[in-house]
């Protein structure tokens, strides 16, 4: 690598090394920046940080890929391939539901499939399945075909985009359209609840989100083998080959600004780093507040961003055991007896709930490498409220983790209290004070119709010349995919390197 001072190309600093940060990075260098990532914690990740205690490896955060085209898209810019680092296994089913009454549906990449699922649960729903996926895939074409990497930070972009919104019905709720489709309740979930996957609630998110039923089907669903961990070390050496560098414990406290523009950073070390240009993967919410507290700022102020809505939390417990359970499918979902006042709980009462429907994540079906000999390694997910709900998890999280364990030995893992080999718990508090997220939001802004596109913070700061935005918090919103076309969106707002020469 060239000293910092010899090399004569323009720099770029990144705060955060989530995958939104890391492929800023990524495609950054590949147009001859010289690019410094910042991470405040001890790896690279961010969400995707792996944990790994008593022989058991776990992925933090993301577990699926859903658009693996916009991965291998980085590794073609350095004229490399990504197979050749990391090894994608295809998951189909993709996930198995369990409703509360024990009734479960696989739902599979094959069309025939899902068909069959459909009509074993609901036959007179089968030509509301028809329909639904037929306007999935004309939302898809619109919504991710064309927007997801759109920059939206001319209004112009937003009023060219709205009769599709009109025709498409982005006005509506992703679980009032389904309901066009579908009047039996199980099937009504099946098919809206993706938006939690985001961060969004499927009663408020816009209908734009019931593309992921398509995405799912054209790209399918995909398990990292190594675990996201395994995705995460595949970039970072991607940008050491570019003669990036990634430096970790190396909090952000500022972003420097000189006459309106970004300069540089100051490190909570107080060490300054200058650049031509800053991105930034931080929670948006946490950029603005915090990093630029000290700057005036006209859209993105403190006021305007304390009374963003911003998304529900998670509490996941990460645990293996001394036996496997080959009867849990990978990708599992165990769900509740409410959905809609579950949600209303979660996203509007900011009431933690005695009930709670989870998804549960066994990767060492398709992996064992991630466990000892004959042992299994799983994450179970919960929805919560964020830090709003006031819930003082210090004392809650022992006896709610304590009622996850309850209800899966009493469904779908009998005898799960008698194996466990190792255990480990993530709060809101943990999203808010590790990773320095508002309110401890799991994807930062909720994505609600007047949340999303132009009215999210625009990847192109409005505050500050030279500062630009990654990550959940920006358009076009949260999900490996949705981060990773962010990074994507700089390549139409980043001035080429000679406008930096030295």
């Amino acid at each position: 690598m060239l000293d910092s001072m010899s090399d004569p190309r323009p720099h770029a600093v990144v705060i955060g090394a989530g995958f939104g940060g890391l492929a800023a990075a990524v495609r950054l260098g590949a147009r001859g920046w010289r690019v410094t990532v910042l991470e405040k914690l001890d790896a690279p990740g961010g969400r995707a940080y792996v944990f790994r205690q008593d022989g058991f490896t776990f992925d933090a955060g993301p577990t699926i890929i859903t658009a693996p085209y916009l991965l291998e898209e980085l590794w073609t810019l350095c004229g490399r391939r990504m197979a050749d680092d990391v090894q994608l296994r295809a998951m189909d089913p993709f996930y198995r539901i369990r409703f509360d009454d024990g009734t479960t549906m696989a739902c599979s990449a094959d069309p025939e499939a899902t068909r069959a699922e459909v009509a074993r649960i609901a036959p007179e729903d089968l030509p509301g399945f028809e329909r639904f996926m037929r306007d999935s895939e004309a939302i898809y074409r619109v919504a991710f075909g064309e927007l997801a990497d759109r920059s939206f930070h001319s209004f112009g972009t937003l009023l060219r985009a709205a009769p599709d919104m009109v025709r498409l019905q982005g006005y509506r709720t992703v679980f009032g359209k389904v309901g066009d489709y579908f009047r039996n309740e199980k099937l009504r979930i099946a098919f809206s609840f993706h938006p939690l996957l985001i961060g969004g609630n499927p009663m408020t998110t816009t209908a734009y989100y019931c593309l992921i039923a398509h995405l799912e089907r054209m790209h399918g669903v995909h398990y990292a083998m190594g675990g996201m961990g395994a995705l995460v070390d595949g970039i970072a050496n991607l940008i050491g080959d570019l003669s990036g560098h990634i430096r970790c414990n190396a909090e952000v406290e500022e972003i420097l600004v000189e006459n309106g523009r970004a300069a540089g950073v100051r490190l909570a070390s107080g060490e300054r780093l200058r650049a031509d240009i800053v991105v930034s993967n931080a929670d948006v919410g946490w950029t603005y507040s915090k990093l630029l507290a000290r700057h005036p700022r006209r859209r993105w102020t403190d006021r305007k961003v304390a009374r963003a809505r911003y998304s529900m939390s998670l509490f996941v417990w990460y645990f293996g055991t001394s036996r496997r359970f080959d009867d849990v499918y990978h990708h599992t979902m165990v769900l509740g007896p409410r959905y809609e006042g579950l949600l209303h709980d979660i996203f509007t009462r900011k009431h933690l709930a005695d009930d709670f429907s989870l998804y549960l994540h066994r990767p060492t079906m398709t992996d064992p490498s991630l466990a000892p000999p004959g042992c299994d390694a799983f994450y179970v997910l919960s929805p919560v409220p964020h830090l709003g709900s006031g819930v003082d998890w210090a004392s809650r999280a022992e006896p709610y983790r304590a009622a996850i364990q309850q209800r899966l030995e009493q469904t779908v893992m009998p005898g799960l209290g008698d194996c466990i080999a190792t255990s480990r718990i993530i709060t809101p508090q943990d999203f808010r004070d590790r990773l320095l997220s508002i309110n401890g939001a799991a994807f930062s802004l909720e994505p609600q119709l007047f949340q999303s596109a132009w009215f999210r913070p625009h990847n192109r700061s409005e505050e500050v010349e030279g500062l630009y935005l990654v990550g959940a918090g920006t358009h076009p919103g949260a999900g490996v995919p949705g981060v990773i076309s962010s990074a994507r969106i700089l390549d139409q707002l980043v001035p080429e390197r000679v406008a930096y020469r030295r």
